[in-house]
């Protein structure tokens, strides 16, 4: 039995295999429900590949973008310092480029009129003011960096960090991200830490506020929510959760959107693996938060919070639990 295959590739197509498939009525219902789909909700609505930001073109965007802050490292091979300036010009202009167009494909979908910008000016507006926010980007990084040696005893430089380091990969991105969430831009720069948090495991909401010198090890399971705000020098490990401890809805049941509902945690705190802290509550500066607590309520400055003390239960050669040690 041969299934036709897709007419815009150049494989085998049986001309009978459609027509062994009845599949005439299910496309007509699918056809129906986006129909209905559109119509009941015109905001959300689908637009199509065409006019849509797309995943795949905004990650080259932001691999070129790396490449342009971090030339020698995160660009192409060919890249030297006799070349590097040319490399970065070059760069900028395509990468600006493509990411003007996926502005324009966003703002097509959520501009409202009465802003009184245009499509094209709200893109262009957003793509200049990016790049002229691009040299303190690169200074946050290169402190995030700095961090990271840091606070990693097994980073023997500071390129290991920049080259290897989920945790860093998924800052990069972030930064990038945050700064166009800021210009409105939010689908694209969710886009973006999306491409991040499927590369790393690391989730960060681009809404999040997040200070300098922030340093993730490990990675692997951390999220931080939309309303997070994390200060200077902070340090978290991997599977810690910055989340919210409940959703309050509308009468209809609508979920109340962009609440501040994320912790805030002040300056020079450590967050250990596993750790999960919800709701608006503050961790205040210089805490240490230890491994897989769980945590609903403010903490003050300079505390130390642990598990209750473990219990080791002595088990017999026979296998029988005996009473703890």
């Amino acid at each position: 039995m041969t299934i036709t295959s897709d007419p815009s590739t150049n494989g085998n197509a049986s001309d009978t295999a459609a027509d062994f498939w009845d599949v005439g009525g299910i496309v007509r219902e699918l056809a129906q429900i986006r129909r209905d789909w559109r119509g009941t909700n015109t905001h959300h609505a689908e637009y199509g590949v065409e006019s849509f930001p797309s995943r795949v073109r905004l990650a080259k965007v932001t691999e070129e973008l790396c490449g342009a802050l971090f030339p020698l490292r995160l660009g192409p091979d060919f890249v030297r310092l006799h070349n590097e300036d040319l490399f970065v010009t070059q760069t900028l202009q395509i990468s600006l480029s493509r990411l003007h167009a996926q502005l324009r494909l966003e703002l097509t979908y959520t501009l409202d009129e009465e802003d009184g910008e245009t499509i094209e000016e709200g893109a262009t507006r957003m793509v200049l003011s990016l790049l002229r926010e691009l040299p303190d980007i690169r200074r946050l990084l290169d402190i995030d960096i700095e961090a990271a040696f840091r606070g990693d005893p097994s980073a023997r430089s500071l390129d290991e960090v920049l080259i290897c380091y989920p945790g860093l990969l998924a800052i990069i991105h972030y930064r990038l991200a945050h700064a166009l969430h800021l210009k409105g831009a939010t689908l694209v720069a969710r886009i973006i830490s999306e491409i991040a948090h499927g590369r790393t495991g690391i989730d960060i909401h681009p809404g999040a506020r997040i200070g300098k010198g922030f340093f993730i090890d490990h990675g692997t399971g951390v999220v931080i929510g939309e309303t997070a705000i994390i200060g200077d020098n902070v340090r978290i490990y991997q599977g810690v959760t910055l989340g919210a401890k409940n959703f309050p809805a509308e009468a209809s049941g609508a979920l109340i959107k962009a609440l501040p509902r994320h912790p805030v945690i002040e300056n020079d705190v450590v967050i250990y693996a596993g750790a999960t802290i919800l709701g608006r509550v503050t961790i205040g500066a210089g805490s240490e938060i230890g491994g897989n607590v769980w945590l609903t309520h403010d903490v003050a400055p300079f505390s130390r919070v642990f598990q209750a003390r473990e219990q080791n239960l002595v088990i017999s050669p026979q296998g029988d639990r005996g009473l703890p040690a």
